[in-house]
């Protein structure tokens, strides 16, 4: 039996279903045990590697000639699985790990690494089971310690939501909590943005009502705030590492919310001051720029008015 054949097995022995004991769940298990051909299971280690270092295994080990177009194959349809079932933690190194670090790693979980070591002995079998009764418990425990890294956020009308930890999602509570308390007191949030979960709040049938009909699969703003009394949109961008309203930015954001019969604000938000400056020479006219840090103060680029629509 190939290595492949025995990785299939395992994984089938723990009860993942056909699309998570295919050969890609078996080349995959086999990268992150640190097993081939030449390494018994019994050596099997339980080292973190990210998606790309998984594939790159997969092709220096076992001479795969696997695509690397495959990368989102890999980690939605295998690994976020293996995650969810609680076999593999997905940054146990630092719960918090921004979704787009280059950083992300998955590893084998301790408990099911040693179900793996005891293939192929007579004591597998009683391991299988030992862990099959234990599953769901370790599961919850693992989806526990990712719950604890979120970040809670009360909106302006006292609603609250759950933000994954890190990341932009830092500075965009702040945005709801400091800029819509000083800027748009009585505001409306309409739409907030999250890396774990794209439509975190997505109040579509306001957005509608303004004639806003957005793509789900479009480059919305992170947070999108309507003031009623004015009838100002403020479309908000969180400027962490990326991401200011530029003039590229702008433009989209102009075409986008052509036809809202609300009148627009484009604000671009950062965390220090610092970080701010990195950016400063590309932000776009007649915008605004917020810092986290600084919550009470807002810097206007140009135009005619301070902290207002310009068409």
């Amino acid at each position: 039996m190939s290595t492949m054949e025995e990785a299939r097995r395992i994984l089938t022995a723990l009860e993942f279903d056909t699309k998570r004991t295919n050969e890609m769940a078996g080349r995959t298990l086999m990268a992150l045990a640190g097993v081939d051909e030449n390494t018994p299971w019994s050596k099997a280690t339980g080292e973190r590697l990210g998606v790309r270092a998984i594939m790159d295994w997969m092709r220096e080990r076992l001479e795969h000639p696997i695509a690397e177009n495959s990368r989102e194959t890999v980690r939605r349809f295998v690994l976020h699985q293996f995650v969810d079932a609680g076999f593999c933690l997905h940054n146990d190194d630092d719960p918090s790990r921004p979704t787009n670090s280059s950083l992300n790693n998955y590893r084998i979980n301790p408990e099911a690494l040693l179900v793996i070591r005891e293939f192929g002995t007579p004591d597998f079998e009683q391991a299988v089971g030992e862990y099959l009764a234990d599953a769901p418990g370790l599961a919850t425990r693992y989806a526990a310690v990712r719950e604890m890294t979120r970040i809670p956020v009360t909106l302006p009308g006292g609603r609250t939501i759950d933000l994954k930890g890190g990341g932009q999602n830092v500075l965009l509570r702040d945005m709801i909590k400091d800029f819509c308390a000083y800027f748009i007191p009585g505001g409306e949030v309409l739409y907030v943005g999250d890396a774990d979960a794209k439509l975190m709040l997505f109040e579509q049938q306001r957005l509608a009502s303004l004639e806003i009909q957005l793509d789900l699969h479009g480059k919305f703003p992170d947070l999108i705030v309507h003031e009623p009394d004015k009838n100002w949109l403020f479309l908000m961008e969180a400027a962490s590492t990326h991401g200011p309203i530029d003039h590229i930015r702008h433009s989209e954001l102009s075409t986008i919310f052509a036809s809202c019969t609300a009148k627009l604000i484009y604000v671009s938000c950062f965390p220090t001051l610092a970080i701010m400056r990195k950016f400063l020479v590309d932000l776009a006219w007649e915008t605004e720029a917020w810092v986290a840090n600084n919550p009470t103060h807002m810097i206007h680029l140009d135009g005619d008015r301070f902290l207002g629509p310009h068409r």
